[in-house]
């Protein structure tokens, strides 16, 4: 259940917030609401794939 939640979830940050990665974004140069994102993006990946 968790996991397929994460499934979902990821899917939904995949159509909605940005990929910096794509924008080839200095992480040393971003902003704390660049990095929160950078930062739930991983969370969430990291929990589907689990």
């Amino acid at each position: 259940m968790k996991k397929q939640f994460f499934k979902v979830l990821a899917k939904i940050n995949k159509a909605i917030l940005p990929s910096y990665t794509k924008k080839g974004l200095d992480i040393s140069k971003a902003s704390k609401l660049q990095l929160a994102i950078i930062g739930w993006r991983a969370f969430v990946t990291q929990n589907s794939l689990d």
